[in-house]
Formats: structure tokens, sequence, C-alpha cells
């Protein structure tokens, strides 16, 4: 540990002459010089490399520190995304145009360009923002369940945020990045993309999992592209910095380069949705809690710790892999996956279970506990209190299944229902708690999800049934035991969003409230509120109380007349409660 201060140290040392011109689009890191994009009251700095390509020998190993930037680079566009795996919502015959509307204007379906040499970050700032200006940074980490997604989807625009703190008075700093995903993630592509643009890697290029990956100790990339994008310490320098290279790479990146653009390395927070948001959490749990500096509070959308086992969970994904590509014969087959053709490797990453495919939700490729930066089954770490004491935000739409259950049309009895729960979400649950289960979620549709919409939204008989079980399966009951376990040992905020209830069959879906941040709602004041003075509360906001066990209130947002209100996050108790049993015994 003193080894690892001493290098931080002579870090910040070596690079406080880092200097940005004031009200200027340029900035100078190290020796180099990047030219940023002026737009309206913000300059836009976009496609910084934060790592070293993670192509030819270096796929599937940590995130390698960038080497000192020397020349003049144009900072104007954004890197191409992180390799993507191939997967698309099915879109049921007949939705409705408003429905396929939300899902286009989302990027369910997006096509994105990609590219192995993909890590790299954005950072949007106030045009007047000058290295003395100290401004708090919000760090930003998309979602796409570690199989697909990019920071530079359109939706996903940090000067709308930034432009709003500027109005506000309290100026903050915007990165995002990307970072490598499932099989590829876990190898192929470091890039990262926080608050100000980190991108990271994603699928399987990012979160290989199998023995052969634990006993080289290249588990969870993506997770490490994003923390090296922080610091950009050497990573060899210890076992555990391999492990959360992606998105850690790119938070040390943040730690010594973002005061050039006028931001404080001692006042960033980290945002995310989806899996950006279920990452975030982990960064709380990694390296023992630990945050090393990097972040000082977290904001989650859609997004607790999974209840998810060791990484070998993930051999017969890897060995399916192996077996694709012609490795198997080979006396390293880990090797021999870094040395195949791109299309190849990318080819059979296709071929694995999407979440969009039959299984959904029950992913193919999360971060899994590797023994060194994720050290067990994150919500066992939760019960330990292996948990940064930092302020979060966390908070879910209502009806988060809805998207998810497209693929599962053709479960239409109970007995189907059951055999999907049994057989395909949690494999090896006994028929006992299939049956109580079965009693708690039932085919009424007056009880699914949608909620509240009766008889309507009925896609096949056990739609409804199957959005409310999976919704609460991976989203609700782990904010609740995340919830439950922190309350009174840390300042959390709560929130629900039931907007865009009226659409059609899909209801307040997954990602709808990411429009209450980037579509300029207030949701996008109490974030910046957060980021500046960790508390999301201010001047002409509805008041957000904290969160305890004793008095569980969540900040809920409304359509129509009444846009806020406070609720009790006690709906469907018995039922998550339940689910938190079944997913302890049986991590995925």
């Amino acid at each position: 540990m003193m080894k690892i201060c001493v290098l931080l140290a002579l870090s910040l040392l070596n690079h406080s002459t880092l200097s940005a011109s004031a009200a200027g689009t340029t900035v100078t890191l190290d020796n180099g010089t990047f030219t940023g994009l002026a737009t309206g009251p913000v300059i836009q700095f976009l496609g910084i490399p934060f790592a070293q390509p993670p192509t030819g020998s270096l796929r599937y190993r940590l995130p390698q520190e960038i080497q000192p930037y020397t020349g003049n680079h144009l900072a104007t566009a954004f890197g191409p995304a992180c390799p993507q795996q191939n997967t698309n919502l099915p879109i049921p015959p007949g939705l409705p145009s408003q429905a396929i509307n939300m899902i286009v204007n989302a990027g369910i379906n997006a096509v994105f360009p990609d590219d192995e040499d993909c890590l790299t970050i954005n950072v949007i700032k106030p045009a007047i923002a000058s290295p003395s200006s100290k401004l708090p940074v919000v760090v930003w980490i998309y979602g796409g369940g570690w199989e697909r997604g990019t920071a530079s989807f359109p939706l996903y625009d940090g000067s709308l945020v930034v432009s709003r703190s500027i109005a506000l008075g309290t100026p903050i700093i915007f990165v995002s990045m990307n970072y490598r995903y499932d099989i590829l993630l876990y190898g192929a592509s470091t890039t990262l993309y926080l608050a100000n643009g980190i991108s990271y890697r994603l699928t399987g290029f990012g979160f290989l999992a199998s023995k052969e990956v634990k006993a080289a100790g290249i588990g969870n990339l993506g997770l490490q592209d994003r923390r090296s994008a922080f610091r950009c310490l050497k990573l060899s320098e210890i076992e555990w910095f391999i492990r959360s290279v992606a998105e850690r790479q790119a938070l040390r990146w943040v730690k010594k380069y973002i005061g050039a653009f006028g931001g404080d390395p001692n006042k960033v927070t980290i945002w995310g949705e989806s899996a950006g948001a279920i990452s975030v959490s982990l960064h709380m749990l990694a390296n023992n809690g630990n945050t090393e500096g990097l972040f000082r509070a977290a904001f989650m959308q859609s997004g607790s710790p999974l209840p998810v086992g060791d990484i070998t969970n993930g051999q017969e994904l890897y060995d399916t892999i192996v077996s694709e590509t012609g490795c198997s014969n080979s006396q390293d087959t880990l090797d021999c996956l870094r040395n195949l053709p791109y299309t190849t490797l990318k080819a059979a990453i296709d071929k694995s279970p999407g979440i969009f495919d039959y299984q959904s939700l029950r992913l193919a490729w999360p971060p899994r506990a590797d023994g060194t930066f994720i050290t067990d089954n994150p919500q066992k770490l939760i019960q330990q209190g292996v948990v940064a004491n930092i302020p979060f935000v966390t908070g879910d739409c209502d009806d988060e299944g809805t998207l998810f259950s497209f693929s599962t049309l053709n479960v239409t009895t109970e007995s189907q229902f059951r055999d999907y729960v049994q057989g395909t979400f949690w494999q090896g649950v006994g028929s006992s708690d299939v049956d109580h289960l079965a009693t708690l979620y039932t085919a009424d549709a007056t009880q699914g999800s949608p909620y509240d919409t009766g008889f309507t939204n009925v896609l096949t008989p056990q739609y409804k049934r199957l959005a409310s079980f999976q919704g609460d399966a991976v989203f609700q009951a782990p904010r609740r035991f995340f919830l439950k376990n922190r309350s009174g040992k840390q300042n959390t905020w709560v929130y629900l969003s039931k907007r865009f209830k009226t659409d059609p069959i899909l209801g307040s879906m997954h990602v709808s409230d990411l429009f209450n941040i980037y579509g300029g709602e207030e949701l996008t004041n109490y974030l910046i509120n957060f980021v500046v003075k960790l508390d999301p509360n201010g001047l002409g906001l509805f008041p957000w109380p904290k969160y305890t066990t004793s008095n569980p209130q969540m900040l809920t947002f409304w359509d129509g007349l009444i846009p806020a209100t406070i609720t009790q996050d006690t709906f469907r108790q018995e039922g998550i409660d339940f689910i938190t049993q079944i997913g302890l015994a049986h991590p995925l």
C-alpha cells in the first residue's frame, strides 16, 4: 500500500503543471495539446485515449497506462464504441407505435460503429473553466447489459447537464468513457467513458469468465477499464489492479488529468444507469470498499449489486467460445483467444446468449467475484459491511421488467412459467420455492407489470407476470437489499419513476428515467446538486428526504399535474423479500 501511495503522490506532483487556456478550446496534457469543440457555453473534448489500445497481445489483458501525451491532437469527435455483441430486442407483431417510438428513442436496437481500439474518454466543461476553477466532476457510465452501448449515443448528451449546471450557478464537468463488454470486454477493448466522456469494454471482450480467466488474474476487465481512467497508476504493481482496469483505469485518468480542464480530482461523483449503475455499485464494494480517493459519491439509476457467484460460474460460456473458435486443442486457450482474428472471435461471441434472448435477465456476462478485486458475492460483501462509506442516490423505474419480457412471450402457461423460473432463470432452485414464488407472483393481470394498468397490456397470459417477477428479481430486490443493509450507515436518497405509465405494453419501462435527466427534467437538478454538495435538494425543488429502514421514503415521479410526491418503499414486500432469499442461495 505504501508503494501505491508513493506512486500516486509522484503522479500528482509530475502533473501539477497541467494547464488549460481559460475560455479556450485547447488543453495541455503532459506535452500534448488537445483542441476541443466549442458549443454554446461548453467546450467538448472527445475521443481522448485513456489507455493503450487493447489489441493484439493486449487483448484480454488489464488496461495499460497511456504513454505521456505529445504533439497536437484534434478532440472533436467521439471514438468508436467497443466491440458490441449482436443483440436485438424482438418487437412483437402489432406493438403500438407509441411503444416502438420509446424503444427507438432509448436506442435499444441502435447499431454503433465499433472497434477493438476503443478505450477513449470524453470531457465536457464550461467554457469559462480554467485550471484554477476546481469544479465538481460527474463521471457517466452507460448501460447495455455488459454486451453493448457507447458513450457517443445521442441521448447521453453531457452538454445538456453541464449547460444546466451553469444556468443554476453551480457549474460542473461531465466525463464519459467507453469500456469492454462481455467476452470481448474482458480482454478485447479497454475504452472507458465516465462523466466527461470515458469509454469502457463490454461483452465477452471485457467480462470473460472461467477458471482460466481467474488464474490469469484478468477478471472484470470492464470494471478495471473504468477504474484506471480515474488514476492511471502502473497496474503491474499489484495484482488486483489488473482486475478492475477498464473502469478504474478511466477513473485514474480523471484523477490525473481532470485538473487541466478545471475539475477538482477530489470532488468526483460516479453515475451510471442499468449495467452502468450496477458497475457504480460494484466500485463501492471493490478493493474491500476502498475508493482509492477516486470518487466521493455515487448516483445509480436502475442498478444495484446483484447476487452473483464466482467468476468460474461462467465456465460453460467460456468453453463454448473456445470450441466455436477452434481453440479447444490449444494448451493455452486464453492465449489462443488473444491471437484470433477479431472477426472470428466476434462471430463466436455473437452466438452467446444476449440480454434480449430467451434467458433474458439471467445475464451471460455480468461482473462476478474474482477473489481479488471483487472478493465475494456482492450481496455477501454488503452483509459484511464491505462498502465504501460515501453518500449515494439510487432509484428504479416502476416497470423495469417489461422490456426484458418480450423474449419470453412463448411462455404462456402456469407450467411453462414455473419451468422458466426453475430451469432457466434460477437453475437449481427447489420446486417448493418455485411453488411459493408462484403464489407471490401470480398470473393475475391486475397484479402484473405495467403495474396499476388493470387488465390492459396483456400480450400473453404470462407476460405481465414475468415482467413483474424479472423487474423485482434484478432491480427492485437488489436495490432494497442494498438500502436495508446501509440504512443509518451513510446518507442515501431513493427515487421511483412512474412516468410514461400510459405507454402501452411497456409502461414506466427500464431506461425511461433517463429522459428525466438527459431530457432536461427536474432529476437533472437533483443530480447537479448532489454532485456539487452531496445532497440532491435545492432551491425550487420538491423536498427529497433521506431514506431509512424505519421510514423508507422515496421521491416518486409521476405524469400529470402533480409531478412528484413522497411514497413508501414497501410495495410487494413479501415477494421481494422471498426473491432476495433465493438470490442469496442461488447466485447467478
